[in-house]
């Protein structure tokens, strides 16, 4: 069927899917019958120009550079039916969802509360929503709801006997984190005027004045597909966590490229109708396609679309159907407040807004985030809607904001539905949900405003609902996450350390001690997690990601009673900064009293523009004895294991295995023997805390040999 909109000289084509009567050749389980409908209805702006959002400030588009749509697929088991909408919009307010879902509701019976509406965040479409400088575009936004309502009613007539099936794969090449950690000397200024932004988005290629990604990536590319009985593609939904790739207005993005590609990739029969394929938005709120670690690469929209394509194409082929699966969905609702402008934050913006004399649209960053707060301050909750769906053994998750890649890790690794992904900018747009400790480090994703105002806590209130509801619809618990122990974990543990924190955990504050005595350390603000830890397929067994914590001004805090005068710490680390930045680059450990002047204690670090520079340094504290000093310059962004041993006034600090030692000497124990107090990722005092990632962090209660602790290094296993 075509519809052409007047104005445009061009025929934009409205795709749908009816699944006819000959398909059920296949007995049914049971003798129950699954029945699926897809159809897309197009949603491009009928009217030019239009008001487009994504950015600071307000943007407008006078052309159609490609068509906008909104892609329905309803399932029905015969007791449940529900359905998935994914819609070719940057986000949308929940009043504007729900609706479209009431619309939907009369015209098909299905429950409100069983419909899924989902935005693939494109920043080239038309604004339906105030966010920052950009207002809504009034006209394009009316006509929205039933445009989406008219998507799932197409979909619900086309109902018919079909198999489902899914299948899920990595692709790791194709996102990447694009909020990093700024070096402690290149902190910047937010739009309040305070020094406050450690991370930030889109830091630019090999950036020196950045230490390195501030969180995970989650490259999981899943796949739902639905045929007819006989085999004839009706529809997919993909997903994956990728932030959007970057198009000249109106435009779908790569999103709408992936759907033309894949149903190119899947094909059709002659005269068969073509197959509804949608790409959904996945957990991707600071990941982006950019690898920043490298150079920049030149690669177009429409060669990215096109390998990403090719990745879900290749998984595609792998699914296997079934004739007939369980279905069934919960919502919940959960009220969070927003990080309100206190009497101070107010008289600053209305400030800016008087010398804006009358003018309502910003044209500054400072502009603004003035008019955020005064939104803030008028509405100080929000009341979000989460769902959960079962189809078979597949988890869906949906989450009415723009979540960060670690918590979608979070929730796949915890959910009892096996495999699960995740729908952000679903049933609504409350903008960044950054976990708590990511609020410490600042940046864009945290200042507050209608797109990343709510409360500190909402991560993990939200992460709790979901992982609720997908218990509720799969009947079974949620899975206990536990980290595996490879050659080099076992090996660690076979020496019998007082305490040892693996240190892969996806929050704060606990570290935990694997070991039977229980040593858990703290973590303090200051700290990013579940990074990609020390590489070697030692460390978690193959096939399993080892992971660790980055230090940017935080410390490990512990206390291990007995250690005494002999004693031993081992780990593995990667420093991020620069040997010419501080008299000191920065401590990987400390044995000290917080209290003591001068710091005195044992104090193991790198040395920087005082001395050492870049090479390993052992003091006892800044009145004590004369410092030891390493012999090589340790490459900066590499992992290294290291291991201090005390053994009495005897002081050996062995790197990556070598048994001759990099530091030796004879220095005097800088604390009491029976002091408890340990600090990793910082000295006693605070002072050039670490830059960069710590792994595996071991503490035994005697003096380890050199031929013990090589063979730790090598079992892990990164040659």
């Amino acid at each position: 069927m075509l519809r052409r909109h007047a104005g445009f000289g061009i025929a934009l084509v409205v795709l749908s899917t009816a699944l006819s009567g000959r398909a059920g050749t296949l007995p049914a389980a049971e003798g129950k019958v699954f029945r699926a409908g897809a159809a897309a209805v197009e949603i491009t702006p009928q009217k030019l120009p239009v008001t487009i959002s994504g950015g600071f400030l307000q943007g407008r588009a006078d052309r159609v550079n490609d068509p906008l749509l909104a892609r329905s697929l309803v399932l029905d088991d015969g007791s449940t039916r529900l359905a998935i909408v994914v819609v070719d919009t940057l986000m949308m307010p929940r009043e504007l969802v729900d609706d479209a879902k009431a619309r939907a509701e009369k015209a098909t019976g299905i429950a409100a509360d069983h419909i899924l509406v989902a935005a693939i965040h494109t920043h080239s479409a038309p604004s339906v929503m105030g966010a920052l400088g950009t207002g809504v575009d009034e006209d394009y936004a009316g006509r929205l709801p039933g445009w989406i309502a008219e998507s799932i009613a197409g979909a619900a007539r086309n109902l018919a006997p079909a198999k489902v099936g899914w299948a899920v794969t990595v692709d790791e090449r194709h996102t990447n984190c694009r909020r990093w950690i700024r070096r402690p000397d290149r902190i910047g200024t937010d739009p309040f005027g305070e020094p406050t932004i450690r991370a930030m988005m889109h830091p630019g290629y090999q950036n020196p004045d950045y230490v390195g990604p501030a969180g995970p990536k989650d490259p999981g590319l899943s796949v739902l597909a639905v045929q007819s009985p006989e085999g004839r593609p009706i529809a997919l939904v993909a997903n994956y966590s990728m932030h959007y790739f970057g198009a000249a207005p109106v435009s779908a993005d790569y999103f709408g490229r992936f759907c033309r590609k894949m149903t190119e990739l899947v094909g059709a029969r002659k005269g068969d109708p073509p197959l509804v394929a949608m790409m959904s938005q996945g957990t991707a709120g600071d990941l982006h396609w950019m690898d920043y670690s490298r150079p920049a690469k030149a690669i177009g929209i429409d060669t990215y679309s096109s390998e990403v394509a090719q990745v879900a194409s290749a998984a595609y082929k792998t699914i296997r159907y079934h004739d007939w699966v369980p279905l069934a969905m919960a919502e919940r609702k959960l009220v969070l407040g927003r990080r309100v402008p206190d009497e101070k934050r107010l008289a600053w913006a209305r400030k800016i807004i008087e010398g804006m004399q009358g003018r309502t649209i910003p044209a500054s960053i400072p502009e603004v985030y003035a008019f955020e707060q005064i939104h803030l301050h008028k509405e100080p909750n929000r009341e979000l809607k989460l769902q959960a769906v079962r189809i078979g053994a597949l988890g869906v998750t949906a989450i009415p904001a723009e979540v960060f890649g670690i918590t979608g890790l979070k929730i796949k690794a915890q959910s009892p539905l096996e495999p699960t992904f995740n729908l952000e900018l679903a049933n609504g747009a409350d903008g960044y949900i950054p976990p708590p400790e990511q609020h410490k480090l600042g940046g864009y994703t945290t200042w507050p405003a209608r797109t990343a105002g709510l409360e500190v806590q909402a991560e993990p209130k939200i992460v709790e609902t979901v992982l609720q509801l997908l218990e509720q619809v799969s009947g079974k618990p949620r899975r206990k996450v536990v980290e595996s122990h490879g050659p080099y974990a076992r090996a660690v543990l076979a020496s019998k350390p007082a305490a040892y924190w693996r240190m892969g955990e996806f929050a704060g504050p606990q570290a935990v001690d694997v070991t039977e005595h229980k040593n858990h350390g703290r973590y303090e603000d200051g700290i990013a997690f579940y990074l990609d830890g020390a590489e070697g397929a030692g460390f978690c067994g193959p096939g399993h990601a080892n992971r660790s914590p980055h230090f940017a001004g935080g410390r490990l805090k512990a206390s291990i009673p007995g250690l005494g005068t002999s004693y031993t710490v081992e780990a593995w680390f990667w420093n991020g900064l620069p040997a010419g930045v501080r008299p000191v680059t920065g401590y990987l450990f400390s044995r000290g009293s917080e209290s003591g002047p001068d710091a005195p204690g044992d104090h193991l670090g790198i040395g920087g523009t005082h001395r050492a520079a870049g090479k390993l340094l052992f003091t006892t504290g800044n009145a004590r004895n004369e410092p030891l000093e390493g012999t090589h310059v340790i490459p900066v962004k590499t992992w290294n294991h290291v291991a201090m041993v005390r053994d009495g006034r005897k002081v050996s600090v062995y790197l990556n295995g070598n048994k001759t030692p990099e530091v030796s000497g004879e220095i005097a124990p800088g604390c009491d023997p029976r002091e408890e107090q340990l600090f990793v990722g910082g000295r006693s005092d605070n002072f050039a805390n670490f830059e960069g990632k710590i792994d595996e962090v071991a503490v035994y209660g005697r003096a380890l040999g050199p031929d013990e602790l090589a063979r730790h290094s090598a079992a892990a296993g990164r040659d």
